[in-house]
């Protein structure tokens, strides 16, 4: 009797180390799939940098400064290797790219032309998407590495390797801040 109940608590064990163990892995499949996204929507961002930038050239010939910091910025962003680094390189084109459209603030030919407006609308969709996206894959961060850090999960993660990822965050408190919301004097 002894013996059969050994046996039936040792395949509950493997029955659980198993199913642990396929958690672990949909979960890291999860993280490298909401990075998938995101990685796709930044692309979509660094490709409608140039055309942006050569929209305000026409406008703004003399700010080549400007247009250098951007461009060197795009660069940055698409070199960077980690979530970490990515997103702060992402910042910094963020502070940039508004550096642009202040500059295009001065010109009002520019900000009436089409092809400006139509750029910028489609940057203002794309910030949108890559939160949502950042918002995602870091809600999969979270579970994964709450996963790899809890027991008795934590066991499995060890066993097979199985590690934390970083999460894709905002480096600059401004952005992170909440807006104040002023009422009427």
């Amino acid at each position: 009797m002894t013996g059969w109940i050994l046996i039936g608590l040792l395949a509950a064990i493997a029955v659980w180390a198993v199913s642990a163990y396929n958690g672990l892995v949909r979960l890291r499949n999860a993280v490298e799939n909401a990075w998938s996204d995101i990685d796709v929507q930044l692309k979509r961002r660094h490709e409608l940098i140039p055309n942006l930038v050569e929209t305000v050239k026409g406008y703004a010939g003399h700010e080549q400064q400007t247009f250098e910091k951007v461009i060197a910025q795009r660069n940055q962003a698409m070199a960077a290797d980690s979530p970490a680094a990515r997103a702060q390189a992402e910042g910094e084109l963020t502070r940039t790219l508004k550096s642009l459209f202040a500059l295009a603030e001065a010109y009002p030919d520019l900000k009436a032309n089409e092809n400006f407006l139509s750029l910028q609308g489609e940057l203002s969709n794309l910030e949108e998407t890559i939160q949502n996206a950042r918002r995602y894959y870091n809600a999969v961060v979270r579970d994964l590495n709450t996963s790899c850090e809890v027991f008795p999960s934590n066991l499995v993660a060890n066993a097979f390797a199985f590690t934390k990822s970083e999460y894709f965050e905002l480096d600059d408190e401004a952005e992170r801040s909440v807006p104040q919301v002023q009422f009427g004097s």
